[in-house]
């Protein structure tokens, strides 16, 4: 291997948040609050490897080119973490290839377990209420099929519980390839669990949603997750999130 090709190497193992072989530090990446403008900065550069002569094995690059069709192929019927034990199935994603917005949840539940498909019970519906009613409302032309949606692990943990670090971490990486093939102009974190495996931050929801971070090179918005706005005690919490997503949608179409 090359000193350019292990430098790439080391750059995607450093996104994914590792700092050892076997343990990282942060779920996918680093975050910093920023405000949004046409230009974001680049991640700074990494220094040039030197052989220590251990044998070592490194998480997949993303290849080049690479498409959904091909990561979904590399998931496979996967087996990876112990959510596969009880799952119907793998909920990848859905949505425009080439969406612009790309909006990522938790994990799916029981509704998305069975149809294979992610958002599709009652937050599901909701959250097509949100993204269609906004965007009808702001007058821009966009409907659900055209962003897309997925969630950071791929099968549904039992219960609904929120999934366990080593299995964000396992799934991290076809999350890492989904949006690094899709190249979205903004991400949308849909909720503490989700926020919290793209950015690396200990805050709640309610600290950090309606502002912009960014992960890589992308703007990301972070708000409520359509199953806790749900409840029905939470309407302050439901206008709000209408307006991060009112956010989003002006900066990614007008």
């Amino acid at each position: 291997m090359d000193a350019e090709t292990l430098r790439d190497y080391l750059t995607f193992y450093q996104d994914l948040g590792f700092t050892s072989l076997y343990r990282r530090t942060a779920p996918l990446g680093t975050a910093e609050q920023v405000e949004v403008a046409p230009a974001m900065k680049p991640a700074p550069p990494v220094p040039d490897a030197a052989s220590s002569g251990t044998l070592v094995t490194l998480p997949s690059l993303a290849p080049d080119g690479d498409t959904l069709e091909r990561i979904r192929e590399d998931i496979g019927d996967c087996k990876r973490c112990r959510l596969h034990e009880a799952r119907h199935s793998i909920v990848f994603g859905s949505g425009d290839p080439q969406a612009k917005l790309v909006f990522v949840g938790e994990g799916p539940g029981a509704d998305e377990d069975a149809q294979g498909l992610p958002f599709v019970g009652r937050a599901g519906q909701l959250l097509t209420q949100m993204i269609e009613g906004t965007a009808k409302r702001e007058g821009i032309p966009i409907l659900r099929k055209d962003v897309y949606i997925c969630n950071v692990v791929k099968c549904r943990p039992p219960e609904n519980r929120t999934p366990e670090p080593d299995e964000m971490e396992i799934c991290g990486q076809f999350l890492f390839r989904q949006l690094s093939a899709i190249r979205p102009k903004a991400i949308c974190a849909l909720g503490a669990t989700a926020a919290r495996a793209l950015l690396g931050r200990k805050e709640g929801v309610t600290r950090m949603r309606g502002n912009w971070y960014k992960w890589r090179d992308w703007p990301l918005m972070v708000t409520y997750h359509p199953s806790y706005l749900l409840r029905p005690y939470n309407q302050n919490a439901k206008r709000e999130a209408w307006d991060d997503l009112k956010k989003v949608l002006h900066f990614v179409y007008d």
